[in-house]
């Protein structure tokens, strides 16, 4: 399944002043894959996101894309190179209607295809075509979801970084948006690296798993080995998930 390394990111530490929130991290996202990375909240899973970014910056050890290092690259130069982010608490325009939201996430060096990738986003969320001339603060917690990854999508990114997709959802639309993920990897071949608190439905959903503890990858393997692990579903899966 996997082709060659997308993203490799090697012993990274980083910290908020003098405390280390990521402690040598070693985690790769290989192309066409969909790789998930869980682990409690705080454990240091948006830390590892914001700093692929380069906000936090990497303190020790490196980060890699597509063979370029970026560990002290600013971030709109990050951007530049075909990284793109859904963040967590997904951070739409609220002021701006779906239509301004998915323009602002169009790269304009790409707009050519500005047409067909609305289309596209429309054809994923057909919610959104629906919603298109309202104000993003106006929309339900799952549409601005959409929104997020939509928007994220219109700069044709080689690598789809999504924070936390299914917080605070219903059950019924953290499975579309999951679906929807599911099916950009299977027909787009896009490569996700996916933090996500919903453990289940993230390592369902993911070819590779990594488990964060306290800044440390304390256990990797595929999707089903995880699924299957005692120690993670003592940890994660307990209690609600069958």
């Amino acid at each position: 399944m996997a082709g060659t390394t997308l993203l490799d990111i090697k012993g990274v530490e980083t910290y908020y002043g003098n405390i280390r929130a990521l402690n040598g991290v070693n985690v790769q996202v290989n192309q066409g894959e969909i790789v998930a990375l869980i682990g409690a909240n705080g454990a240091g899973k948006s830390t590892l996101m914001m700093t692929i970014f380069g906000a936090p910056r990497a303190r020790a050890g490196t980060i890699t894309f597509a063979g370029t290092d970026i560990t002290q690259l600013p971030t709109h130069e990050i951007a530049r190179l075909r990284i793109a982010q859904s963040p967590e608490g997904r951070r739409i325009f609220p002021r701006m209607t779906v239509m301004e939201n998915l323009q602002m996430g169009a790269s304009l060096d790409n707009l050519k295809h500005y047409d067909e990738d609305v289309e596209k986003v429309f054809a994923l969320f057909p919610r959104l075509k629906e919603r298109i001339a309202q104000r993003g603060g106006t929309l339900s917690g799952g549409e601005q979801q959409m929104l997020s990854i939509g928007r994220a999508l219109m700069a044709r990114p080689k690598l789809l970084l999504l924070d936390e997709p299914s917080l605070g959802l219903a059950p019924l639309i953290v499975k579309q948006i999951f679906d929807a993920i599911r099916e950009l990897n299977k027909a787009q071949g896009l490569t996700v690296f996916l933090v996500e608190q919903n453990a289940f439905g993230a390592l369902k959903l993911a070819n590779r798993g990594y488990v964060m503890v306290n800044g440390n990858v304390t256990m990797s393997g595929t999707g089903k080995e995880l699924l299957a692990n005692p120690e993670v579903r003592a940890a994660y899966l307990e209690g609600g998930h069958h």
